[in-house]
């Protein structure tokens, strides 16, 4: 649709249009405009919330009248670097958004087209002509939400921080006693960071310093997204404080140190692991954010398919064995465990826990935090944890042969134990405990169980559509025994998944229970064998297949599943 030159456009009362289109009575005006007058609302937001007109009618009358187009945000592709062409400042004063380059200039989604002084004034920002569309406010604020997510505002606050720094007049001793924020811009930048970070879910925060900029990089669903700011001295003052905060020594700079604090944003109790490591231009710091308010989730929330789930369920409750969680780093095996707990913790039963580190807290569970600097190890803790007679041990990993031995010995007298181990699939954990330097009696005779599992990326609702299969992917359906004819989903990208395609994921997961067969093959110490009886076995549903059913029900991409398919392959 063609724009009409700003000059011709004509005047209009919106309360004549509507009563024109007939969706509006002369009663129904004058109610509005008294309730306009009493509240200093517009017009025809008083004219909707009252109920009388639909927001999407009042936006396609107004649209048709002035001639411009009303885009619906929810299907329109977004390029975020032509967003933040428009200074986030202007973007929300002006309640604009730029959603495409036009021939002779920018076609801007705005909540008010007619508003003629808003559109000079961009033109004026944006040194070219403006379309302007009409668009649901409510869908324009949400974009502007997640697309700017706080960067000019903490750009801002490190430039003030870089022209306060010297390279000798900054004590951080003294910014942190300071409790007005106003005059501690590190403070306000960290605060910035951390709500940024827990709008968008991020798991991670890495904090990069460089020769002459500070890379800021979050980790959201598995993958990094990042931010680059200019003030390089800033890195030393965010790295200062966020060691006085973990109680780190902040004069020590050559090794790497470890910490922990617990923060509240956003009315959330967020607990926050911290390491640094010295690097070329400073030190490098990660922190892994763990939300105490979110609660452990429940084994019927991870994604687990009934089937396997139930049989879970059943193992975890049987009186003694080991069961092991595996999966690469990331993978969920904590979640896992810690669901687990939380549906055996009842009165009557004695949990001892030795982690590294404690990830959530849970009640009436005695959690033992390994520290292998004072000798307190994996192995040492299960040693005395036997001795406080307990019902089930969790031990967070198995990383040699001792604490595998202790804990199936363990399993053999009467506990049931939990732990992980660092496998691809569960028919490889029985090999990598033999491996490690177990005996095989022990193996046989207490492994009652391998779950081991994956994340996968669900899905944007938002923007999901039908995807047409390529010849790559029809082969690679025929190789996990797929049908080419399914109709499968992909993200097409939004604002809501920060045009990704994805929001969120999911566990996929392979259960392998001992059965009577596979024992004599571990007894044997015939890993091919117990392999290829593994995959016979009844119940047994690899994750490569796991995954293609959740793509089949539009839950993931096909992209995720042949992903899941070549790591298991690597």
């Amino acid at each position: 649709m063609e724009l009409q030159p700003l000059q011709q456009r004509k005047k209009v009362r919106l309360g004549d249009l509507l009563i024109e289109k007939q969706l509006l009575t002369e009663a129904q005006l004058q109610t509005a405009l008294a309730e306009q007058k009493k509240t200093g609302k517009k017009l025809g937001r008083a004219i909707t919330e009252l109920g009388f007109v639909d927001e999407d009618q009042l936006l396609r009358v107004l649209a048709d009248y002035f001639q411009y187009p009303f885009i619906d945000l929810l299907r329109f592709k977004l390029n975020n670097a032509l967003i933040q062409s428009l200074p986030e400042t202007q973007a929300r004063r002006y309640r604009s958004v730029v959603l495409a380059v036009e021939q002779n200039g920018l076609l801007v989604g705005m909540a008010d087209p007619t508003d003629l002084m808003a559109i000079d004034d961009l033109q004026r920002i944006l040194k070219k002509d403006i379309y302007p569309a009409f668009v649901r406010e409510h869908e324009l604020l949400s974009i502007l939400d997640s697309v700017y997510r706080r960067q000019e505002q903490m750009a801002s606050i490190a430039g003030e921080l870089a022209g306060e720094l010297k390279d000798s007049d900054f004590d951080i001793r003294e910014m942190a006693q300071s409790s007005d924020s106003n005059e501690a811009p590190v403070v306000r930048l960290l605060q910035n960071l951390f709500e940024d970070a827990v709008q968008i879910k991020a798991s991670d925060i890495h904090i990069e310093p460089e020769e002459n900029q500070l890379r800021i990089r979050l980790r959201v669903d598995g993958e990094l997204q990042e931010q680059v700011m200019n003030e390089k001295r800033v890195a030393s003052a965010l790295v200062s404080r966020l060691k006085i905060m973990s109680g780190l020594d902040i004069s020590e700079k050559r090794i790497p140190q470890d910490g922990r604090f617990n923060i509240r944003v956003q009315n959330k109790s967020i607990d926050v692991r911290l390491s640094t490591m010295p690097v070329q231009f400073g030190e490098s710091v990660v922190m892994r954010l763990l939300d105490q308010s979110a609660g452990i989730l429940e084994l019927t929330s991870l994604g687990m398919p009934d089937a396997v789930r139930q049989r879970f369920e059943y193992l975890i409750h049987r009186p003694h064995g080991l069961i092991l969680v595996t999966g690469p780093t990331g993978s969920g095996k904590t979640t896992t465990l810690y669901a687990a707990l939380t549906l055996l913790n009842q009165p009557q039963k004695k949990i001892i826990t030795a982690e590294d580190p404690i990830e959530y807290r849970l009640p009436r569970v005695n959690q033992v935090q390994v520290n292998t600097k004072v000798g307190l190890t994996f192995a040492t803790v299960l040693r005395a944890a036997l001795r406080q007679d307990p019902d089930i041990v969790l031990v967070g990993e198995m990383r040699d042969s001792e604490t595998a031995e202790i804990g199936l010995r363990a399993s053999m007298t009467g506990h049931m134990v939990l732990s992980t181990l660092h496998t691809n699939d569960a028919m490889s954990a029985a090999a990598r405990l033999l491996d490690m330097g177990v005996d095989h009696y022990l193996v046989s005779s207490s492994l009652r169980a391998v779950l081991a599992q994956r994340l996968v990326k669900k899905l944007c609702p938002h923007c999901q559509q039908p995807h047409s299969l390529s010849e790559q992917d029809k082969t690679w359906l025929h190789a996990l025994g797929g049908d080419e004819h399914t109709q499968f989903l992909v993200g097409r990208g939004c604002h809501h998944c920060h045009n990704t395609g994805y929001s969120g994921r999911l566990g996929i997961y392979e259960l392998l229970e001992m059965s009577p067969e596979l024992i004599a093959a571990l007894r044997r110490q015939d890993t091919q064998l117990f392999a290829e009886l593994a995959v016979k076995s009844p119940h047994f549903r690899s994750l490569s297949q796991c995954a293609l059913d959740y793509a089949r029900q539009g839950i993931t991409s096909l992209d995720e599943v042949f992903r899941i398919s070549a790591s298991l392959d690597d």
